[in-house]
């Protein structure tokens, strides 16, 4: 399955080295991708650095207000 999932992305010219969002072989969680594609629908460009701090912040508020940790299924 993931070998037609590469060919697709491959024919589409998405491959990994061509995104910007993937940094050094990093898998982004269901909350950066988020994330990303919000700031980028309302027009706000930020590189991959800037949009992980802020996630990673409102993780770190999310954990520290609830007490619990965030599923690692959706972020890690």
């Amino acid at each position: 399955m993931d070998f037609v999932k590469k060919a697709a992305d491959g024919l589409k010219g998405n491959s990994a080295q061509n995104d910007p969002n993937a940094q050094g072989g990093e898998k982004q969680d269901y909350v950066d991708k988020a994330f990303g594609m919000a700031a980028k629908k309302s027009g706000h460009e930020m590189d991959r650095n800037t949009q992980e701090k802020i996630t990673d912040a409102g993780r770190s508020a999310y954990e520290k207000a609830t007490g619990s940790k965030v599923n690692p299924k959706i972020s890690n």
